[in-house]
């Protein structure tokens, strides 16, 4: 069997062996020959000194840390709406600092497969350095890189901070000191404003078991692993923290692998149960079979072919039953309602200035305009040009505005990436709804997520609806990862069947047309959305609407380091949303923008 650490190899054969040898690794290493581990045979198509290496820190980490301890802190962080991936990626150094050489001095061999496991990751992960913008990317380089000179690695001074806290890492004695320097790196490095928005150490370890219990962990989860969500959520973390390696890269060669395996054939049967469990967790479908179908047949084509559309108004409003997803998405409404309660002032502000700027704009636009022309009212002041110009234009013609020829789309990105400013978003566009309404402009609102091969398209409002609709925005809710490609491609065609001459799309989006892809077993498992294939496809939608004469805005609520992607979908035609209060007058601009007379 051949383990060369730059061509992927098959494993199928000798998975069983493979984990075998792994957790043999890990027991000899913890000293707990009771310890119950699932080994990821998978990191050997990246490097054997990966795979192994992470066996033997599993063994380590449950040897001098309280496992439990750590992971508990770990799902009550990502509770308190701490990133998921940020949070594992700074555990997994402050880990590395404190397990990394004790496991060495007291077993030598390790340290070559310790150096190979870093050089590997240097290598696969960091092709070139990254940019000073990427500051944990550039904090991981800096730890290995000084790792593997024994400590003679020179760090720039920008990183010095974070440098320090890993390394004090490698001094803890206990789990709770281990999990506050954690705590503090990823406050420090990820997100300096998380104390103030979301809680101190302290508010997030009392969090309460019924608290964590009562929360849905399955958007984090496979289907395989959902009946004992939380303690199959906290063995996940603690699993995922003991390593060194990104994921992405991971599942990356994963697929590649997968690719040149035979095609799985999806009988009727599983797609049925797809479709049920679907229709459980995301409410009835408002659409026939047939014009399901219909859709499916016209939007998933490319690379979309292995898609599946599902259209919804949402389990509170449709429901199978009243199931646990039912009570959670009645629960996060009504966190939606809170805040906006909370800004209420705010809001009503923004769309009472949202409001008046489309009114202006709509005025101007009805208002006639008289222009002189050879048809019309006789101006007698002019009737001195007959015979003397050619252009003798002695009548005044009355031109009549046009306010009624407007539709807008406002499409909301329903990601779990958006969990975080749920409520913002969700306020973002009932701010734009309320305004539309105002103005009596026809518009519709619908979010978007994709679970397993469905993409859910979830509608609050149709493009006639009285006022009165506008509340079901508060029924947004975030879960699952997202194809942004296909939404506004599905959203894009009912758009254009519209009969208005002016058409609109607003999208409200986090800069990542894409999320962690979760496949199951024996179903449609479309091609990988992510990265530079789902930008470059969420562009080309967006400049496609564009030339058939659709405006799109992006409105952006994400993370700054996703500006850039944004800009490659939108160009220049997004908007930046730092502060909410500030809202209505940037959206404002550019609808006012789009309503101005034709020249």
């Amino acid at each position: 069997m051949s383990m060369n650490n730059t061509e992927p190899v098959e494993i199928d054969d000798y998975r069983l062996e493979l984990e075998n040898r792994i957790r043999n690794l890990l027991w000899t290493v913890s000293g707990d020959y009771g310890l119950d581990m699932k080994p990821d045979v998978s990191l050997f198509l990246r490097s054997k000194a990966i795979a192994l290496y992470d066996g033997i820190k599993q063994g380590a980490l449950a040897r001098y840390y309280d496992k439990d301890m750590l992971g508990l802190y770990l799902v009550k962080k990502i509770f308190m709406e701490a990133g998921e991936n940020e949070l594992t990626f700074v555990a997994q150094l402050c880990i590395e600092e404190a397990i990394g050489e004790k496991v060495c001095e007291e077993r030598p061999g390790i340290r070559s497969m310790q150096r190979q496991c870093f050089e590997d990751i240097l290598d696969q992960e960091f092709e070139k350095m990254p940019s000073h913008a990427d500051l944990a990317g550039r904090l991981k380089v800096n730890v290995l890189r000084r790792r593997l000179s024994e400590g003679e690695y020179h760090t720039e001074q920008k990183m010095q901070p974070f440098m320090e806290l890993v390394q004090e890492a490698g001094s803890t004695k206990d789990t709770m000191e281990l999990i506050r320097i954690i705590d503090r790196l990823y406050n420090s490095l990820i997100d300096p404003k998380f104390e103030r928005n979301h809680g101190t150490l302290e508010q997030v370890l009392a969090v309460t078991l019924e608290d964590l219990t009562e929360f849905s962990w399955e958007d984090y989860l496979s289907e395989e692993m959902y009946e004992e969500a939380l303690e199959t959520y906290v063995d996940k973390l603690t699993t995922n923290v003991a390593g060194l390696e990104n994921a992405a890269v991971t599942e990356e060669m994963e697929e590649k692998r997968e690719r040149r395996r035979k095609v799985t054939v999806v009988t009727p049967e599983m797609q049925e149960k797809a479709h049920t469990y679907v229709e459980l967790n995301y409410g009835i479908t408002y659409l026939t079979e047939a014009e399901e179908k219909r859709m499916n047949y016209l939007m998933c084509r490319d690379i979309h072919s292995d898609c599946s559309l599902y259209f919804t108004e949402g389990i509170l409003k449709n429901p199978v039953k009243r199931n646990y997803q039912y009570e959670y998405a009645k629960r996060l409404k009504n966190k939606n309602i809170w805040l906006y309660h909370d800004k209420h002032r705010i809001v009503k502000q923004n769309i009472s200035e949202l409001t008046e700027t489309l009114r202006k704009s709509l005025v101007l636009r009805s208002e006639s305009q008289s222009v002189f022309s050879d048809r019309g009212r006789v101006v007698p002041s002019r009737l001195w040009r007959v015979g003397r110009s050619k252009e003798a234009r002695i009548f005044e013609q009355e031109l009549k505005g046009d306010s009624a020829d407007f539709v807008v789309d406002v499409l909301i990105d329903a990601s779990g990436s958006q969990m975080s400013r749920q409520g913002e978003v969700a306020i973002q566009a009932y701010i734009i709804s309320e305004a539309l309404s105002n103005v009596e402009i026809p518009h519709r609102v619908m979010s978007f997520c994709t679970f397993w091969d469905y993409t859910i398209l979830h509608r609050f409002r149709k493009y006639d609806d009285p006022r009165s609709e506008n509340e079901n925005i508060f029924n947004y809710v975030t879960s699952s990862n997202n194809r942004d490609g296909l939404a506004i491609r599905t959203a894009g065609y009912d758009l254009l069947q519209r009969e208005e001459e002016k058409k609109i799309m607003i999208i409200l989006s986090d800069g990542r047309p894409y999320d962690v892809i979760v496949n199951r077993p024996n179903a449609k498992n479309p091609q990988p959305y992510r990265g530079k294939v789902a930008v470059t496809d969420t562009g080309m939608e967006v400049r496609r609407l564009r030339n058939l004469d659709v405006s799109v805005l992006g409105v952006f609520a994400g993370e700054e380091k996703d500006l850039d992607t944004e800009k490659k979908i939108f160009g220049k035609d997004f908007a930046y949303i730092r502060d909410i209060t500030k809202f209505s007058r940037i959206v404002g601009k550019y609808l006012t923008k789009q309503l101005e007379i034709d020249e």
